[in-house]
């Protein structure tokens, strides 16, 4: 992945309206990523579990991500 195209994708990163559990946040990173919602859940409850930063680092995207416009 080259520099630019890691910029344009962070670019189009938004919260998810339609693959969404809590917030979209998951759902969001999974289309910027091309890597399935399922995973990146399961990485931040496992994260979560882990020692807590995924939990916050989940809450803070959920601050700062923009929701996905139609």
């Amino acid at each position: 992945m080259s520099d630019n195209d890691f910029k344009a994708g962070l670019k189009k990163l938004a919260r998810s309206r339609s693959d969404r559990a809590i917030g979209g946040v998951c759902g969001g990173i999974a289309k910027v990523s091309d890597i399935p919602s399922w995973i990146i859940r399961a990485a931040f409850v496992v994260g979560a579990f882990a020692g807590g930063a995924a939990a916050f680092i989940y809450l803070v995207l959920w601050i700062l991500m923009p929701e996905e416009q139609d």
